[in-house]
């Protein structure tokens, strides 16, 4: 018998333990031949009966037994059949379920806040109670969640590993619980369970003017601790009107302001809680992995810049915190200021991060941490709130010396599973990976953000630019579900797509805003369709479509209206009445356009080439996505129809579009709006557009990740490598020689003088290393494979690249390609999983296609 299958895992995310709802789905990697699955669980240790099916499938299998309840143990195990028979089982793997919402008898308790400090300066309360304990514990779980941030201790023991808890959702529709193994921090007698709380992001400030999320002004902490005992009991201590309530020594906490802490500080008398002072969703259990501390990093520098203030250097831009154990005698008060850049006499600067809220006085941009010693050899880590920086100014009263051993930065994100990597010969592509891989953690706190200081927020726009990079480097398919989700619940009633999600500006109930009169644009909204998508292609998973699939109904029929119902002024002074075509023209709604362009448009021009492109795209797309669900559908003729109106507006018949921008023809090729016919003429314009700016791109925020793909696939790789190695701004290693170590938001980010502009840490134009694995390494999906079943492998030959290497993490198994370049032969090694088919296709021309199993092959660099 052959060994049994691996990678067994369910769709769900969890801390300490994978936590699951009741009807979980299972996966395992695929297994050479397999014609049937056969499947056991024990369910808190008691078998159920064996489950035996004949097929293929091995990703998302359906639960195949009745619903789970709450708090229960599972362990499951897989074999699969072959050509020889069933193999061997599989090592068992094991989840828990969470305590589900029907279940829950805690009520939601709330501090007594006897004065409002204000947004952003609002404190930290401890809600805490104490129970005895006289039996043998056998297990213990807390479950717990909260309206704000929260940190569970048991007996002064943290709880869990997870930070930022319970995460970033649209708090009026969801709300996860997190569940902690805390068997080991209860002891026999009397204990204590303690919930710090916080404003988080359910009460906090957001957005780049700080504005308070709305999502509600009473915060509120919900908990259970289960007690299971050797003799088969169980004992549960609920959150309810006998905890307590008190001020903690965390005296500040907002998660973009920062936090202080006064050590000093003795306990107030607490008070009685409040109870049920809040209205929360129903309770659910996040698909994502959690927050985490991923790693630890020692500064590079520590420089005194004046008497009592030093600056420390990280050495990279990220999100996270510090910690700080050289706190100085009782009363010494130590001011830590967080940001992305210094001036060039070393000072910290965070200028470029202000804002200007319309109408308003400036918003200037702050990240401050405060401490205050007791003397007693504390350690200060802010866990309230988050930072994205590489520096921090620390001040201290009195001037004493701060110790460089006492600081660590704390890189702070979601702990996502690394699914891809790459490496070549050349070590600015190297680097420009590795800086892009960098700015996508620091975005990546529970959601996906367009930058971790001024705003975080998760920007449609951002995420559907980035979203196919993304699932190379990591697996984001819990990540992005959860994201998801939030999408869906801020979704306006008429049927658009908020600009960011989780929207604590709540855009849905404030129609005539400013922020609502925004929202809409093409190119952010379609990031409903454009993810969902991507994620079913790269993971396989029907699903992610079928619970987004009346989102994407409701914004592509609103865009369709909007086309239908709005012009832009410029085809209204051509035509009073519209021509034909023009219904299906989307120019009269706000776009953002083709965003942070290196020469930006004109706010007013007509972005109708952009909304119709997209248009037609999320069209097209909705139109597959029913054929996949089975769905009748009308979408397929009306994306011809948009398709239509696109080419009679916007192309003549030489390939050139009206707009003649960079921009514009990577779009339309990208999109496949312009007819083969003209696809070489429109790609040679392209080209001309490139070499009449030196060799430099022009492309914006929508655009750039398709940039080189779409050159390298219509015969110009040498335009693509010139844009890629190109050192003069605009371009990505200019960035790197000014010493971006994370992608930044301008081309520009950093001027000729050394002054930074806007974020330094915006990982969209990062899109680009998605070329790297599929043109420089060589490694795609083939079109039209789902969870790569098959995948094409064909390098692009440079001169100054000798060798690749990467590997993909695929739902089928380990992808590996490596090739190398001496003397004019080209060697290559391919890792083809069981599952999958590949085709290579040799820098010579020549074709293999491959089965699982391991390929080498030797041929000439050129074909004669």
């Amino acid at each position: 018998m052959s060994e049994g299958p691996e990678g067994l895992r369910i769709d769900s995310g969890g801390d300490q333990f994978t936590v699951s709802g009741p009807s979980p789905r299972l996966s395992w990697r695929a297994w050479t031949g397999q014609s049937a699955y056969e499947l056991e669980a024990t369910v808190d240790g008691i078998p159920t009966d064996r489950v035996r099916r004949t097929s293929a499938e091995h990703l998302f299998i359906p639960w195949p037994w009745a619903p789970l309840d709450s708090c229960q143990r599972v362990t499951w195990r897989v074999r699969v059949s072959g050509e020889h028979g069933f193999s061997e089982w599989s090592a068992a793997s094991s989840f828990e379920v969470g305590l589900l919402h029907e279940d829950w008898t805690a009520r939601w308790i709330s501090p007594v806040e006897a004065v409002d400090e204000g947004y952003g300066n609002r404190p930290a309360y401890s809600l805490s109670t104490r129970f005895e304990l006289s039996a043998d514990l056998r297990d213990a779980r807390l479950y717990a969640t909260a309206l704000g941030v929260y940190e569970a201790f048991v007996n002064g023991a943290r709880a869990g590993t997870a930070e930022l808890t319970p995460g970033s959702t649209s708090y009026d529709h969801t709300l996860y619980a997190q569940a902690m193994d805390v068997t080991d921090s209860v002891r026999r007698g009397r204990n204590e369970l303690e919930i710090l709380l916080s404003d988080g992001w359910y009460r906090g400030k957001t957005g780049g003017f700080r504005l308070p999320s709305g999502w509600g002004t009473v915060t509120a902490a919900q908990a259970e601790l289960h007690l299971w005992f050797h003799d088969g009991s169980r004992q549960v201590v609920r959150s309810d009107g006998r905890w307590t309530s008190s001020r903690s020594k965390i005296t500040r906490a907002d998660l973009m302001d920062g936090q202080s802490v006064d050590f000093t500080l003795s306990p107030e008398p607490p008070q009685q809680v409040l109870v049920d002072q809040v209205v929360a969703p129903g309770i659910d259990w996040s698909p994502a992995p959690p927050v985490r501390r991923i790693e630890s990093r020692p500064p590079v520098a520590l420089e005194q810049v004046e008497p009592g203030v030093w600056v420390a250097d990280f050495g990279q831009n990220t999100s996270g915190w510090i910690s700080i154990g050289d706190l100085g005698p009782a009363g010494t008060r130590t001011i830590i200021d967080y940001g992305e850049a210094v001036t060039p006499d070393g000072d910290l600067t965070t200028a470029h991060l202000d804002s200007v809220l319309p109408g308003g006085p400036p918003v200037l941009f702050v990240q401050r941490d405060e401490v205050v010693s007791a003397g007693d050899g504390e350690v200060f880590e802010p866990r309230h709130t988050v930072h994205g920086f590489q520096y921090a100014r620390l001040r201290r009263d009195g001037g004493g010396p701060i110790d460089p051993a006492s600081l660590t930065m704390h890189v702070v994100h979601t702990d996502l599973e690394r699914t891809g990597t790459f490496a070549c010969s050349n070590a600015d592509l190297n680097h420009l990976h590795d800086v892009a891989v960098w700015s996508f953690r620091g975005n990546a706190v529970d959601v996906p953000t367009d930058c971790p200081t001024r705003e975080r927020l998760g920007w449609t726009g951002d995420y559907q630019v980035f979203v196919p990079t993304a699932a190379r480097l990591y697996d984001v398919y819990g990540f992005s579900r959860k994201w998801l989700q939030s999408v869906r619940d801020d979704q306006l009633p008429d049927g658009r797509i908020a600009n960011f999600s989780p929207d604590g500006r709540r855009t849905k109930l404030h129609l005539e805003d400013r922020l609502a009169k925004t929202t809409g644009s093409s190119g952010w909204g379609d990031a409903i369709v454009a993810v969902p998508m991507e994620l079913y292609r790269t993971y396989g998973d029907r699903r992610v479509l079928a619970e987004n699939w009346d989102a994407m109904v409701r914004w592509v029929d609103w865009a369709l209206d909007a086309a239908r119902t709005h012009r832009h002024p410029s085809r209204i002074e051509r035509s009073a009445e519209p021509l034909p075509h023009e219904q299906f023209i989307w120019d009269g709604t706000y776009h953002w356009g083709e965003w942070a362009e290196p020469m930006p448009p004109d706010p007013t021009a007509d972005k109708g080439e952009v909304g119709t492109a997209y248009l037609y795209r999320s069209t097209a797309t909705l139109a597959q996505i029913a054929k996949i669900l089975g769905r009748p559908t009308r979408y397929g003729e009306i994306a011809e129809q948009v398709l239509h109106a696109w080419r009679t507006e916007f192309l003549d018949g030489d390939g050139r579009t009206t707009g003649d921008t960079q921009a514009g023809y990577v779009r339309a090729l990208s999109f496949g709006l312009v007819p083969d016919q003209l696809r070489q003429g429109a790609v040679r314009r392209l080209v001309e557009l490139i070499r009449a700016a030196g060799n430099h791109l022009g492309t914006g925020f929508l655009s750039t990740g398709e940039l080189l793909p779409v050159l390298a696939d219509l015969g110009f790789t040498d335009v693509a490598y010139d844009l890629l190695f190109q050192r003069t701004p605009p371009s990505w290693l200019g960035m790197l020689d000014r010493g971006a170590t994370t992608i930044w938001e301008d081309w520009e980010g950093v001027d000729d003088d050394g002054n930074p502009h806007d974020s330094l840490n915006h990982y969209s134009k990062g899109a680009v290393v998605h070329f790297l694995h599929t043109h420089v390494l060589g490694l795609r999906q083939a079109e039209g494979s789902v969870g790569w079943e098959s995948f094409v492998v064909a390098p692009l030959h440079h001169p100054d690249i000798a060798w690749a290497r990467g590997t993909h993490e695929s739902p089928h198994g380990r992808i590996e390609v490596s090739w190398r370049i001496e003397g004019g032969t080209f060697d290559i090694t391919v890792d083809v999983p069981p599952g999958s088919t590949a085709e290579v296709v040799c820098p010579d021309g020549k074709t293999m296609m491959l089965v699982p199993g391991r390929f080498t092959a030797t041929g000439e660099l050129q074909a004669h």
